[in-house]
């Protein structure tokens, strides 16, 4: 969807200088700003028009968050209508109509084994702070206080979710192999690799000679994000299933990137048919604002009043626009559509990639794409023999990206992979045009003169 209305442009000197400020103000932990020296003023759908007068399109979507684009009408309304009512903005953990209304929805779409019996507990506005609510949950349930995660995982910033996502070293994480066919743990990759990631992990937790007592809870993402992409096979999630059931560990799926529609389901848990302990719901389900919340077994509620809390935990704003969102998503297919443009989408990237030896691998679900890029001269690292990842390459195609108005991340190990996450109201015409830009940003990326003196050196 096009911007209908144009922004003035403002003065390149007024832009430019704003881009300044913001370097010299802000911190240096800073991230998007770095690669994306934009300032946006003006958003619709697809759509991103900055201070400059230029148009994007936004493949990055608030890192997934915006499940239907920028403004979209039935949020603005139900925003507007909130507003519009008087109703109070900010109310602790108060009951009101606006969250009994987006509990409600929340809940029809869930796995229906859990929405028979679950619980819900509001958490700061952040997909971390849900993490270490459910982190919290599960050790005061189980009286144990170790986890289980997986390598390439992200779940946040906060102290508890870093160690879960491997940022930061604690003992109390075990950090197990994620199955993925073109980087295999085990360099075998396909059924095989997943089945011997499955048998490592109840190896590890059946072996008293192991070093790792009954954990909390295992944590992981049905598709890691940040990771790279990196979707879980399915019989690979089932196994996670079994084991943890066996031995009575609460599975924690993180669906913070993953749900409403994102994968072709509307939770990525469902393409396996697993259903978790516990939900880490965040970025869509607020429909653009901020909201987090974790959904669980009320056999878990063991927490006594108080024991998690938080001053953030009532934005009705933030419900409102995420019940529109839900309703939105569920009543128009959004999730069936992304299965079918998704699908389409990797069909052509992959073939690109026939034709661009410095596309490793094409990867995703629904519309949640990566795209690997790697350098096709040098020799094979392990990972089963696949080239060496390309960073500096991947940066080079972002900013070919960027100059052509098109905004992608890039993720994974080496930050090597173009990721994809378009908003689920994508049309086949806007679809096209992305793939497009994307693939003209290759050629010139491979074309630079850096790029030809490196594959030069090599020969």
């Amino acid at each position: 969807m096009a911007v209908t209305e144009s922004a003035p442009a403002a003065p390149p000197a007024a832009h430019e200088g704003i881009l300044r400020r913001q370097s010299l103000r802000e911190s240096a932990a800073r991230t998007y700003a770095r690669s994306l020296p934009i300032v946006p003023v003006r958003a619709r759908g697809l759509t991103i028009e900055g201070a400059d007068g230029r148009r994007y399109l936004d493949c990055l979507s608030g890192a997934g968050t915006l499940a239907l684009g920028h403004n979209h009408p039935v949020v603005l309304e139900a925003i507007r209508k909130v507003i519009d009512s008087g109703a109070p903005l900010h109310v602790l953990d108060l009951a009101t109509p606006v969250k009994d209304a987006f509990t409600t929805e929340l809940f029809a779409t869930l796995p229906g084994e859990l929405a028979r019996d679950a619980r819900i507990q509001f958490c700061g506005p952040a997909g971390t702070d849900a993490v270490e609510a459910a982190f919290k949950l599960v050790r005061a349930a189980t009286g144990r206080t170790g986890l289980l995660a997986f390598t390439g995982a992200y779940h946040g910033m906060t102290s508890g979710a870093l160690d879960a996502s491997g940022g930061a070293k604690d003992v109390r994480v075990t950090r197990l192999p994620f199955p993925q066919d073109y980087r295999c743990p085990f360099g075998i990759g396909g059924d095989r690799g997943a089945e011997i990631a499955a048998h490592w992990t109840r190896h590890l937790l059946d072996d008293p000679k192991g070093g790792v007592p009954a954990p909390a809870g295992m944590i992981l993402e049905p598709v890691q994000g940040e990771g790279g992409v990196n979707p879980a096979p399915d019989a690979w999630l089932r196994r996670m299933r079994e084991i943890t059931a066996e031995r009575s560990i609460p599975l924690i799926a993180d669906e913070v990137q993953t749900g409403v529609g994102r994968t072709g389901r509307f939770w990525a848990v469902e393409h396996s048919g697993v259903v978790p302990d516990v939900m880490v719901l965040s970025k869509a389900i607020g429909g653009s604002l901020p909201l987090a919340v974790i959904v669980y077994r009320s056999s878990l509620d063991l927490w006594r009043p108080g024991a998690h809390a938080g001053t953030f935990r009532g934005n009705q704003l933030a419900m409102a626009a995420g019940a529109a969102t839900l309703a939105y998503v569920r009543e128009n297919g959004l999730a069936e559509r992304a299965a079918e443009l998704g699908e389409r989408m990797l069909g052509r990237l992959r073939e690109l990639a026939a034709h661009h030896p410095s596309i490793g691998n094409v990867r995703g679900r629904g519309l949640m794409i990566g795209v690997e890029l790697v350098d096709p001269e040098a020799a094979p690292e392990h990972d089963g023999g696949a080239p060496p990842a390309d960073p500096a390459f991947a940066v080079a195609v972002q900013q070919e990206c960027l100059r052509r108005g098109l905004i992608v991340e890039l993720g994974g190990r080496h930050d090597a992979v173009v990721r994809l996450l378009p908003p689920l109201t994508l049309t086949d015409e806007q679809a096209t045009a992305v793939l497009d830009r994307l693939a003209d940003a290759l050629q010139a990326a491979e074309g630079s003169p850096h790029r030809r003196a490196a594959a030069g050196s090599l020969r």
